[in-house]
């Protein structure tokens, strides 16, 4: 292995843990990080872009195919091989099937409440929500990578409070690492759950959340601003030892340009398909939800008609004394 490739395998390493390359001082050089942002703000192709070369472990199967152990390092690993996969769950019934469908992790999101709750936005949603729905999935998926969804609040207090709704995540939960949306405004917590052994999934982009601030639903990083900014929050979170980044209602350009520069997986939602990822949320992949379903999602089945046709033969044939009997 060359020295060039030995650095960008230890600058992955460091990044995992927190501590991307940086200068003797401890911080990054200021040419090398205007260059970059200046390169996501304008989608030209990055010099420099630090990508590792680690290989992902796991155990022979009988067949002699690898099974790789579900691990956040085992995420971390994937950038540059192939795309990563995540999709939604909820309960314990979803989680299986999702599970069996062979994503690379399943994430209870407090999308849960606009899916299931009833609710309008994912504010409503509580702590308690979301213990409760993470270990119905977690019951159905003991061996599964299981990313659980910080709800709204959790982190706006104090560091003791994220601390301790985290604690109650995983250990209640079962989840093995949380979600947690924002960008430089939060990196100093995050850095610090990191410290105490906790892995965290950043989310920078459209944050829903935030969505009741912001006056809606809407793509970011149209202007160079916006990229630029996009771009400094993804560099805190790596920087504060993210193991992926979730990149939402990113403009693809800007997404593309991210994923290029940053060490940890940019999985995307609605961020066009350059992105190291994508994650979806599973009741609008499968025609499965109450309201409008995003313009990026493609359906891939319509259970809303599937279910409702089921249903109305079964109402139809108790009412004309028709009860099946198989």
């Amino acid at each position: 292995m060359s020295d060039k490739e030995e650095r960008k395998v230890s600058g992955k390493k460091d990044a995992y843990r927190g501590r991307s390359s940086r200068n003797k001082s401890g911080s990054r050089t200021k040419d090398n990080a205007v260059d970059r942002s200046s390169s996501v703000a304008s989608g030209s192709k990055a010099t420099g872009s630090r990508r590792g070369n680690q290989e992902s472990k796991g155990k022979k199967t009988r067949g002699g195919s690898v099974e790789v152990q579900p691990t956040v390092s085992h995420i971390l690993q994937l950038k540059g091989k192939r795309p990563i996969v995540g999709l939604t769950a909820y309960d314990a019934i979803m989680g299986r099937a999702v599970s069996d469908s062979g994503v690379d992790f399943l994430l209870v999101g407090d999308s849960v409440g606009t899916t299931l709750l009833g609710y309008d936005t994912t504010i409503p949603v509580t702590l308690d929500d979301m213990v409760r729905h993470t270990a119905a999935v977690r019951r159905s998926n003991p061996n599964c990578l299981l990313v659980a969804d910080l709800p709204f609040g959790e982190a706006s207090l104090s560091f003791d409070r994220l601390l301790e709704s985290t604690r109650r995540l995983m250990q209640e939960g079962g989840a093995d690492a949380i979600k947690l949306e924002g960008g430089k405004d939060v990196a100093d917590d995050i850095e610090k759950l990191v410290a105490t052994g906790i892995p965290v999934l950043g989310h920078i982009g459209l944050l829903p959340q935030t969505v009741k601030a912001i006056g809606g639903y809407r793509k970011y990083g149209a202007s160079k601003e916006e990229a630029e900014d996009l771009y400094t929050d993804a560099i805190a979170l790596e920087e504060a030892g993210c193991f992926a980044i979730v990149g939402e209602m990113i403009e693809p350009k800007v997404a593309s340009e991210l994923a290029r520069q940053v060490l940890p997986p940019l999985i995307g939602i609605g961020s066009g398909e350059a992105c190291d990822g994508q994650i979806l949320v599973t009741t609008d992949l499968l025609g499965w939800s109450n309201g409008p379903v995003p313009s990026f999602v493609r359906p891939y089945a319509n259970l809303n008609q599937i279910v409702s046709k089921a249903l109305g033969e079964f109402v139809q044939e108790i009412r004309n004394r028709q009860l099946p009997t198989k």
